[in-house]
């Protein structure tokens, strides 16, 4: 049984507006991160030395190197998150990190997780961070992004989504 036309004619509505302003979604995700990211990483630049000293801390191997990896990662892949270049590579290199820094506060990680605490999984940045990132690498820049553009320049077409009533 078919559904009522002005219930149709809703959906379709509601389905046309969702999908003209679906490049919000990744615009303000990439920007958000992005800022967050470009001012970690010059705050790791600006005081390497307590960097370094803070990843020695955490027993984070060749901590002067990955220091200096991490700070410069976080500050030009912030800059490129901005203008959505290069987002799905440099979204899984900065989730990489989320991943070790979630291995550093596991313990906090962990309790999170447990329903008697005041702090809560979506209270841990690195978490959150790291599932964003992740919809990144998995989602991609969305239509405002340098990459789309550059997509179209080269004639890469994306892949196309099935149709949601496909069987």
């Amino acid at each position: 049984m078919p559904a009522p036309s002005p219930l149709q004619r809703a959906t379709t509505l509601g389905l046309k507006l969702a999908a003209t302003f679906a490049f919000i979604a990744p615009l303000l995700t990439r920007i958000t991160l992005g800022n967050a990211f470009f001012l970690t990483g010059r705050g790791k630049l600006a005081n390497f030395d307590n960097t370094v000293e803070f990843f020695a801390s955490q027993n984070i191997p060749f901590p002067a190197l990955n220091a200096a990896f991490v700070s410069r990662l976080e500050y030009y892949g912030g800059i490129l998150l901005v203008l959505g270049l290069l987002t799905r590579i440099v979204s899984a290199l900065l989730a990489s990190t989320m991943v070790v820094a979630l291995l550093t506060e596991r313990a906090q990680f962990f309790e999170s997780w447990k329903p008697t605490g005041e702090v809560g999984p979506m209270d841990i940045a690195s978490w959150v961070f790291l599932l964003l990132l992740t919809w990144l690498v998995l989602y991609g820049p969305g239509l405002a992004s340098l990459d789309h553009f550059l997509a179209r320049w080269l004639g890469i077409e994306p892949p196309q989504r099935p149709p949601a009533n496909a069987s």
